[in-house]
């Protein structure tokens, strides 16, 4: 089988309440059908586009995707702290090969009182038009995808964002071996339970 990369990128470019930078809504019921809106989007997405990464044969039992319950306790302020060189920090992959990422920088936040932090990166060499930050928690391989999870942030001017782990997302070999998918790095391991966003796919 073809190997094909894992990420949401191009469903994002469809479904603007993907993205999780800037400052969060005043109005949680707002943010709350914000999330449904988007999830929403990416049912029908996985459902009905060609570039599903679901075989239709899977759909049936896939879908509709399981998410935790919206919870805006989940949505928390951060600062990037940026790295002035870029350091390359390979990733191992789904399929066994070493995918090769830039850290742009570290996302600084507080979350349940602790002091927590993830790396955000872009692909080695390409410029910083979305950050990728890659995570696994504790509840990894029980509650959630084993190999962990994603979000995907637009960068901004000020370097302050909103980690909304409501909209944490499966790579797409959860769902289709033949994506080859990058592993979380041991500094975006975190060691507190994320029961927000999207659950582990039934088997």
């Amino acid at each position: 089988m073809s190997i094909r990369t894992c990420c949401l990128g191009a469903l994002l470019l469809v479904v603007s309440a993907a993205c999780t930078s800037g400052p969060p809504p005043p109005d949680e019921t707002v943010q709350v059908k914000d999330i449904d809106a988007h999830r929403a989007a990416v049912d029908r997405f996985m459902r009905e586009n060609k570039d599903s990464p679901i075989p239709p044969e899977r759909r049936g039992s896939l879908l509709p995707l399981q998410y935790f319950p919206v919870d805006p306790g989940y949505s928390v302020p951060a600062e990037l702290k940026v790295s002035e060189d870029r350091p390359v920090s390979p990733m191992p992959t789904s399929t066994g090969t070493i995918a090769r990422y830039q850290r742009v920088g570290v996302l600084e936040f507080t979350f349940h009182g602790q002091n927590l932090s993830l790396g955000a990166f872009v692909p080695e060499g390409q410029p910083i038009d979305q950050l990728f930050v890659p995570f696994t928690d504790t509840t990894s391989g029980s509650e959630t995808y084993a190999a962990g999870r994603y979000l995907d942030l637009r960068p901004t001017a000020t370097n302050l964002y909103t980690i909304d782990f409501n909209y944490a997302y499966n790579p797409y070999c959860a769902y289709n071996k033949s994506y080859e998918c990058p592993y979380p790095p041991p500094s975006n391991r975190l060691k507190v339970a994320i029961r927000a966003g999207e659950k582990a796919p039934p088997e």
